[in-house]
C-alpha cells in the first residue's frame, strides 16, 4: 500500500487539475464568446477596408501582392471556421462547453495574430499609397473640452448611421466649427486602419464661392490633373469618375455661406454612393436645410472652465500668478467664450506681466462693439430664437413677431420670478392709469407701451434701484414724464418716451441717470427742445426721428461713448454749431434722412455753421445720411473719407427719396447741372444712383466713357425728369468704339435695376446703346410717365436682355409695343417672372403670336385695352397671379385653348375704374 500512496496522490492530482480545467473553462465560456465576437468583428471590416486603391498600387509590386492575397486568404478561413465554431456553441450543452471554450481560445488566438499582421499591412499601405486616406489638417484639438467632446460624438454618431448622409454644422462666427471638423478629420486620420472611409476630402470654401476652387481641391486629393482650359462641367465628371471609385467617402466642406450644388461639383448622389457622406459648416442653420441635411449640429461657446484652459493655453503661464490671474480671468469672460478671441486675444497677452496693460485690454474689451457688430450679434440672437419657434416671421419684411401664448408664458416668467428680481410687464392693455404699489425696489425692467397713460404716480426717490429698462412708448395721451418719477430708476440703461405728447424733457443734471446707455424720443412730435446732456456719460444712442427740435442736441460733444445719433425726418432743425460733430470721437452712426438741415463746404456755409469738412474727421463713422446743397464744387472734390463708409446715403439737392432694394451706399443729385461736376471717384462706391430734375446728363455721361469709367459697384439707376438727347452721343461713342474694343465701354456692368420716370425717349434701346450699356446682369426695368416711349427695343439697335425678371412699365401714352424685332422665334425674355402693365392705351403687342414666357409667375394688366394677346400657353406651369379687368380677359385671344383653363383659377379681376392720363397721374405721383 506504501507503494501505492504516490501513484494514488499523483492521479488524484492530476484528475483535480483536469477537473478544475474544465470547471475553468467552462466558467469562462461565454467572456471566450464575446471576446470572439468582438475581434472576429474587427478583423472582418478590416478586410473590408482593403480598397481598390491598395489592390491597385500592389499590381505594381508584385510581393506585396502575393502577401496581401495570402493574409485575404487566411483572414477569410479563420473568419468561417470561428462564425461555424459559434453557430455549434449554440447546441452545446454544459458538458461539452468546456471543449468548447477551449477551441474558441485557440481559434480567438489565431483572429488575433492575423488582426495584428492585417493592421501593419495596412498601416505601410497608408504610406505607401497614393492618395492618403485622410490628410492631416494643422490646427488645435478639441478633444479636451467637454461641449466639443460631446458635438464631436454627436458627429461621429451620424457618421455610423445608416439614416445620416449630410451633416451640418452650423454656428456664429468664432465659435469654433473649422476646429470642430479638422479635429474630426485627424481623429480619423490617427484611427486609419478601422475608420470606415476610404478617402476624407477635407475643402475649404470661404464666403466668396468659387466652384472651379472648390473642384480643384477636390481633384487634388483624387490625384486628378486638372487643366485651365476644361470646363466646370467637363472637370465634374472626372471627379463623379473618380468619386464612384471610392466604395465609402468622407467630404468636408468648411465655411459654407449660401447653399452648394454638389452635382454641379461632380458629388455622386446618396443613391448612387451609399457609403459616401458630406458634413459642412455654416454659420447659417438656413444653408445647413436649403442642403438638406440630415443631421444639424450646434456649435455653442465654450463652457467657462474650458474657455479658461483655452486662454491659459494660448497666454501662458503669466495669466496664473497672484496678481494677473484676477484680471485674466475677467478679461477671458469677456470674450465670450469665442474660441477665436480667446486665441487671439491670449496669444496677443502672452508673457506680459505688466498689471497696467491687462487692466487696459479689459476695459478695449468691456465696451460694446461695433454698430455692425451690435446688429450682426442681435440677427443671430433673433435667428436662433426664430429657429426654437419663440419668434416668428413678421407681416412685413425684416420683422418677427411672437405668438400671443409664447409671449404670455414668457410675461409669466418674468413676473414671478422667485429670486425677487423680475418684470413688470402691461403693455397694450389698454391702461389709462398705473398705481403706486405696482412699482417695486425688485423690478428689473419695466414696460408699459402702447397704452393711454395720461399721468404717472410719484415714487420715493431711487425706489426702483434694480430696473435697467423703462419703456413707456406709445403712450399718446402722455405729455409729462415728472422728475420725480424718472429720479426713482437711478440704474436705467434704456429709457424709451416715443410717440409720446412730451414738450419737453427734464433737466438731466436733476435725473443723475448716469447709466443711461440708450434715450429714444422718436416722434415725440411736440418736443422742440432738449437740456444739454452732457452728465449722461454712458449714453450712447440718441433717437430724436421726427421730433420738432431747431438745435443740434447740445452736451454730445463731451460724451466720450456716445456712437448713433437719429435726426431723421427732424423738419425744423435749422443750426448746427461749428466744431460740435468733429469732437464725436466714437460716432458711428449719423443719420440724418429727411432733415431739413443741409449741410455745405467750408467757404459755402455761413460763419459759425457746421460743415462736411467735419464729418471727415469722424474716424469710426461707418453709416451716415445727410442732405447736402446743390454745389458743383461738393461733388468734384474728392472726399475720400467716404470710402470709410459701410453705408451712406448723400441726397444732393432737394428731398427726394425713391426706395430700391440697392440702397446701402445710395447718391441722389436733383435739381443740378451734372455736366459741371466729376463724379466717377464717387460712383466707384456707390451701389444706387438717383438723376432727378438734373440737367446736362449727356455731358456726364460722355465725360465718364471717356474716362474709360466702369462701375461695377453700381446695382440701381434712377432718372427722372430728365430730357436726353442720345443723337448728340452717336458720334462720340462711335469715335471711340474705333479706337478699342467695345468692351471698354460698358460703363455699368453689374447693373441689376433700371427706373425710368419722366425721361423723353422713344425707344429704351437708345439709352441702352449710346450710353454704352449691356445690361447683361439687369433684372428690373421701371418705366414711368416717358410720352415718347415707342417700343422697349427697336429694331435698328436690338440687343437682348438675357436676365431680366421684372417688367413695369406705366402711363406710357405712345407705347405700342414691347420689341419690334418679331421675326426673331426665341422668346427675348426666356426669365421674365412679373410682369406689369398699367395705364398704356396705344399698347398692342409685347410678344410674337403663339410665343410663351415658361417662367412667368405674376402679371398684371390694368387699363391696356388694345392688348389681347399674353406669352402664355398650357405648359407654363408656374403662374401664380394675373391681374386684370374682367372685360380684359374676356377679350384676351388664346393661341392655344387649353392655356385658358391652366391658368383660369389664378385670375383676380379689379374693379374698373375710368383711366387716369398721364397728366393726371404725374398730379398724384
Amino acid at each position: 500500500m506504501e507503494c501505492l500512496a504516490p501513484v494514488i496522490g499523483e492521479t488524484l492530482r492530476l484528475m483535480y487539475v483536469s477537473t478544475f480545467s474544465r470547471v475553468a473553462n467552462a466558467i469562462k465560456f461565454k467572456s471566450n464568446v464575446k471576446a470572439l465576437n468582438d475581434s472576429l468583428e474587427r478583423l472582418t471590416k478590416l478586410k473590408g477596408n482593403m480598397s481598390e486603391d491598395h489592390e491597385t498600387l500592389l499590381t505594381k509590386d508584385k510581393p506585396l501582392r502575393l502577401k496581401l492575397m495570402r493574409w485575404q486568404r487566411e483572414a477569410e478561413e479563420v473568419i468561417s471556421k470561428a462564425r461555424l465554431k459559434l453557430e455549434e456553441r449554440v447546441s452545446c450543452g454544459m458538458s461539452l462547453r468546456s471543449r468548447m471554450s477551449r477551441k474558441l481560445v485557440k481559434i480567438l488566438d489565431e483572429v488575433k495574430m492575423l488582426e495584428k499582421d492585417g493592421i501593419e499591412f495596412v498601416d505601410m499601405l497608408s504610406v505607401e499609397s497614393t492618395p492618403e486616406r485622410v490628410e492631416h489638417v494643422p490646427g488645435v484639438s478639441v478633444v479636451h473640452q467637454t461641449m466639443a467632446s460631446n458635438m464631436l460624438a454627436k458627429i461621429r454618431d451620424g457618421l455610423i448611421s445608416d439614416k445620416t448622409q449630410k451633416i451640418g454644422v452650423w454656428g456664429m462666427g468664432g465659435v469654433g466649427k473649422t476646429t470642430l471638423v479638422r479635429t474630426l478629420n485627424n481623429k480619423l486620420r490617427e484611427e486609419a486602419a478601422t475608420q470606415p472611409f476610404g478617402l476624407v476630402i477635407f475643402v475649404i470654401v470661404s464666403k466668396e464661392f468659387d466652384p472651379r476652387g472648390v473642384q480643384k481641391q477636390i481633384a487634388e486629393r483624387l490625384d486628378i490633373d486638372t487643366q485651365m482650359e476644361e470646363s466646370e462641367e467637363k472637370l465634374a465628371r472626372r471627379i463623379y469618375v473618380g468619386l464612384m471609385k471610392e466604395r465609402n467617402f468622407l467630404l468636408i466642406l468648411d465655411d459654407v455661406w449660401k447653399p452648394i450644388d454638389l452635382d454641379l461639383l461632380g458629388i455622386p448622389r446618396r443613391e448612387e454612393n451609399k457609403g459616401s457622406k458630406v458634413i459642412l459648416t455654416s454659420r447659417f442653420l438656413e444653408v445647413c436645410r436649403s442642403m438638406r441635411t440630415d443631421l444639424d449640429v450646434r456649435v455653442d461657446c465654450l463652457l467657462e472652465e474650458d474657455a479658461w484652459e483655452l486662454f491659459c493655453k494660448n497666454a501662458g503661464d503669466v495669466v496664473r500668478s497672484d496678481h494677473v490671474r484676477p484680471i485674466a480671468k475677467a478679461v477671458s469672460l469677456e470674450c465670450g467664450g469665442l474660441p477665436l478671441a480667446i486665441i487671439t486675444v491670449g496669444t496677443a497677452m502672452r508673457g506680459k506681466k505688466n498689471v497696467k496693460l491687462w487692466n487696459h485690454v479689459l476695459r478695449f474689451m468691456e465696451e460694446q462693439g461695433s454698430q455692425e457688430e451690435s446688429m450682426n450679434e442681435g440677427i443671430a440672437i433673433v435667428e436662433s430664437l426664430k429657429d426654437y419657434c419663440l419668434l416668428e416671421d413678421g407681416a412685413r419684411r425684416n420683422t418677427v413677431k411672437m405668438h400671443d401664448v409664447v409671449r404670455d408664458f414668457a410675461i409669466w416668467i418674468m413676473s414671478s420670478s422667485q429670486d425677487d428680481c423680475h418684470s413688470l410687464v402691461m403693455s397694450g392693455t389698454g391702461l389709462q392709469e398705473i398705481r403706486q404699489d405696482k412699482f417695486a425696489p425688485s423690478l428689473w425692467r419695466v414696460s408699459l407701451m402702447n397704452n393711454k397713460l395720461e399721468s404717472l404716480p410719484d415714487l420715493a426717490e431711487e425706489y426702483c434701484i434694480k430696473a435697467s429698462a423703462l419703456l413707456l412708448q406709445g403712450n399718446s395721451l402722455l405729455k409729462e414724464v415728472p422728475i420725480g418719477f424718472l429720479q426713482a430708476f437711478p440704474a436705467l440703461r434704456i429709457l424709451n418716451l416715443s410717440g409720446t405728447r412730451i414738450k419737453s424733457f427734464p433737466s438731466c443734471s436733476l435725473l443723475r441717470l448716469f447709466s443711461l446707455h440708450s434715450l429714444f424720443l422718436r416722434e415725440c412730435f411736440n418736443l422742440v427742445e432738449l437740456p444739454s446732456l452732457e452728465t449722461f456719460a454712458k449714453l450712447e444712442l440718441l433717437d430724436l426721428c421726427g421730433t420738432h427740435i431747431h438745435e443740434f442736441p447740445r452736451g454730445l460733444e463731451e460724451l466720450k461713448s456716445f456712437r448713433h445719433l437719429d435726426l431723421s425726418r427732424t423738419l425744423h432743425l435749422e443750426s448746427i454749431p461749428a466744431r460740435v460733430v468733429s469732437r464725436l470721437s466714437s460716432l458711428e452712426t449719423l443719420d440724418m434722412t429727411s432733415s431739413h438741415y443741409r449741410w455745405s463746404v467750408q467757404g459755402e456755409t455761413q460763419k459759425g455753421e457746421a460743415t462736411v469738412e467735419e464729418i471727415g474727421c469722424l474716424q469710426r463713422l461707418r453709416v451716415l445720411s445727410i442732405r447736402l446743397h446743390s454745389s458743383p464744387f461738393l461733388l468734384n472734390k474728392r472726399n475720400t473719407w467716404i470710402k470709410r463708409l459701410k453705408k451712406f446715403q448723400l441726397v444732393v439737392g432737394s428731398r427726394y427719396i425713391l426706395r430700391t432694394r440697392y440702397d446701402k451706399r445710395r447718391l441722389t443729385i436733383s435739381h443740378l447741372n451734372v455736366s459741371q461736376v466729376s463724379i466717377g471717384w464717387l460712383l466707384a462706391y456707390t451701389t444706387s444712383l438717383a438723376l432727378n430734375h438734373c440737367k446736362g446728363i449727356e455731358a456726364m455721361m460722355k465725360k465718364l466713357v471717356i474716362d474709360n469709367g466702369s462701375f461695377k459697384n453700381l446695382k440701381s439707376l434712377t432718372i427722372e425728369n430728365a430730357f436726353i438727347n442720345t443723337n448728340s452721343w452717336v458720334e462720340m461713342v462711335s469715335t471711340k468704339t474705333s479706337k478699342q474694343s467695345s468692351d471698354m465701354l460698358d460703363l455699368l456692368p453689374n447693373l441689376e435695376e433700371l427706373h425710368l420716370r419722366r425721361v423723353d425717349l422713344e425707344t429704351f434701346s437708345e439709352l441702352q446703346t449710346h450710353l454704352g450699356l449691356r445690361l447683361e446682369t439687369l433684372k428690373i426695368i421701371e418705366i414711368t410717365m416717358c410720352r415718347k416711349l415707342r417700343t422697349l427695343l427697336g429694331k435698328r439697335n436690338f440687343l437682348t436682355i438675357p436676365k431680366l425678371e421684372e417688367i413695369e412699365i406705366s402711363y406710357c401714352d405712345s407705347l405700342q409695343n414691347l420689341h419690334e424685332a418679331l421675326l426673331n422665334h426665341e422668346p427675348f425674355l426666356p426669365n421674365l417672372r412679373v410682369l406689369k402693365l398699367r395705364n398704356l392705351p396705344n399698347l398692342v403687342s409685347i410678344c410674337n403670336w403663339g410665343e410663351a414666357w415658361e417662367c412667368l409667375e405674376q402679371v398684371e394688366v390694368i387699363h391696356c385695352y388694345q392688348l389681347n394677346c399674353l406669352p402664355i400657353s398650357s405648359t407654363c406651369g408656374r403662374i401664380k397671379k394675373i391681374k386684370g379687368e374682367l372685360s380684359w380677359w374676356e377679350r384676351l385671344e388664346w393661341d392655344d385653348p387649353s392655356a385658358l383653363t391652366t391658368v383660369q383659377p389664378f385670375f383676380h379681376p379689379v374693379r374698373e375704374v375710368p383711366l387716369l392720363i398721364a397728366d393726371a397721374a404725374t398730379q398724384m405721383l
